[in-house]
């Protein structure tokens, strides 16, 4: 399965708004283990580990690998 890089997300205004407001008061330590936890959670969800290096690498800022 290859990394979608087209938007997927119901209402993704909506979606950011929800992550934002879930941190908004929390100190920046807690947010980024709440982010963590986050990703975590969804990358098990996603299961595919070459979807899963792919992302890594793009969020890093590296260009996708293409087949």
């Amino acid at each position: 399965m290859p990394l979608i890089h087209t938007l997927q997300i119901h209402e993704p205004d909506s979606f950011y708004e929800e992550l934002v407001n879930a941190q908004r008061d929390m100190p920046d330590d807690q947010a980024q283990r709440m982010l963590a936890k986050l990703v975590l959670l969804l990358a098990n969800q996603v299961g595919d580990r070459a979807v899963l290096s792919e992302a890594i690498r793009v969020a890093a800022g590296q260009p996708a690998v293409t087949t």
